[in-house]
């Protein structure tokens, strides 16, 4: 007979246990387990070119232009659909990318050790909030920033991380969340955090002072330059618990803008998905709900660590740009109590008195209590190439969790 709750505890364990470390930057195809010259990986669970969503399909001809594998939009568009390029998800590969979450191989990618376990994970470079690839988005001026990030930002980046001997992601996670921070769409402590620690190291490694003094700014004047890498470090703490037998606890939650799915660690590598919801938001003017695509992006990778719209009573101001009101940050994170096995030993909130962060989402507790996990996120546009158009709360969908919970009784006899 298994246990259910020893295997939780385990897996929780091993979550909290995790001390992921930024320590280089490499060639996604050098570093990214199965990745070759004619696969892009995108965020959520498997999706076909057909079932693609608007800002998927934009990224996805943004990364063929910046590639050299396709001469302009229609071009790109013609070989993606052609079955000449793999797609796969990000959660498949040891990585995790926010959005559309498109890694092409040539990119330079963050390289997250879990130096506890030895588990390695990736992400790339984030671009800043607009019009950015992450949201569809692929107009030059799209493709120049990303052209400087890997000739100029990534190259400075990785010999200061190599430099320093990396940062260490868990202390970033663990001072932010006592900065105002929850560790997904608000970042601005972390990124603070993150740069102030590089920038004397940029300034001796770069090549001149005008390299460190671009590179500095470039990660100054992002408040989301740390998401990527805190997204690839939970990713390692949740990889630390996967393929318990008898766990309950959920390792992966990701969206692809046309499905949201889930893994869980006593299930093993099967995606349980469902429709992905219409994100509940505060839109950019000019814009309104029939202009948004569905969900969308692997970043919900931190609220199944335990943070993000977890820790949102951590993040009071981030009701400025989701709506709301600052109480209804912390009754999203009373609510994930209820779903979860746990409570993090590194990650507090002040304003709970300092009590830990809601961690390891367990299937059976949602559906009991038909509660489901709740997420902060930007929203894309539903059209390739036009790029962010808000933020807001989203609540997965029951059906992920009720299949897998079927699925788990099956398997386990229960």
């Amino acid at each position: 007979m298994i246990d259910i709750n020893k295997a939780n505890a385990y897996v929780v364990e091993r979550f909290m246990e995790a001390r992921p470390v930024a320590t280089t930057m490499a060639k996604a195809i050098e570093v990214v387990p199965g990745l070759h010259e004619n696969m892009l990986l995108h965020a959520g669970p498997p999706v076909t070119w057909e079932r693609m969503s608007g800002p998927m399909r934009g990224a996805m001809i943004g990364a063929l232009l910046f590639e050299g594998k396709a001469k302009n939009p229609e071009e790109a568009e013609k070989l993606l659909a052609s079955g000449k390029i793999d797609f796969a998800p990000c959660n498949d590969h040891m990585a995790s990318g926010p959005m559309a979450g498109v890694i092409s191989p040539s990119q330079l990618v963050y390289v997250i050790e879990n130096q506890t376990h030895g588990i390695k994970c990736f992400s790339n470079m984030n671009e800043g909030r607009g019009n950015v690839l992450r949201m569809g988005a692929y107009k030059e001026e799209v493709l120049n920033k990303l052209r400087l990030m890997e000739s100029v930002v990534g190259p400075t980046v990785k010999s200061a991380l190599e430099a320093m001997g990396g940062i260490d992601i868990r202390m970033i996670i663990s001072k932010s969340l006592h900065m105002g921070d929850d560790g997904h769409n608000r970042e601005d402590a972390a990124s603070i955090l993150w740069s102030i620690q590089m920038a004397p190291i940029i300034a001796k490694v770069a090549k001149d002072t005008q390299t460190a003094h671009d590179v500095i700014k470039f990660l100054g004047e992002n408040p989301l330059t740390m998401l990527n890498p805190i997204m690839a470090g939970c990713k390692t703490m949740t990889a630390a618990g996967d393929n318990v037998e008898g766990s309950t606890i959920v390792t992966v939650m990701a969206r692809n803008g046309t499905d949201f799915g889930i893994k869980v660690s006593g299930l093993g590598n099967q995606w349980f998905t469902a429709q992905a919801p219409i994100v509940k938001a505060l839109y950019f003017p000019g814009f309104k709900e029939s202009d948004a695509c569905r969900d969308i992006g692997d970043s919900t990778i931190t609220e199944t660590a335990g943070i993000g719209g977890f820790a949102m009573a951590a993040a009071p101001a981030l009701v400025t740009f989701i709506g709301g009101v600052p109480r209804d940050a912390t009754n999203t994170t009373l609510d994930m109590y209820e779903i979860t096995f746990a409570e993090h030993k590194q990650f507090t909130i002040p304003a709970l008195d300092f009590r830990g962060t809601p961690t390891g989402i367990d299937i059976l507790k949602v559906v009991e209590k038909q509660i489901t996990p709740r997420v902060n996120t930007g929203v894309a546009h539903k059209d390739p190439g036009v790029g962010q158009v808000g933020g807001g709360v989203v609540s997965a969908p029951m059906k992920c969790f009720e299949d897998a919970v079927t699925a788990f009784a099956e398997k386990y006899g229960l």
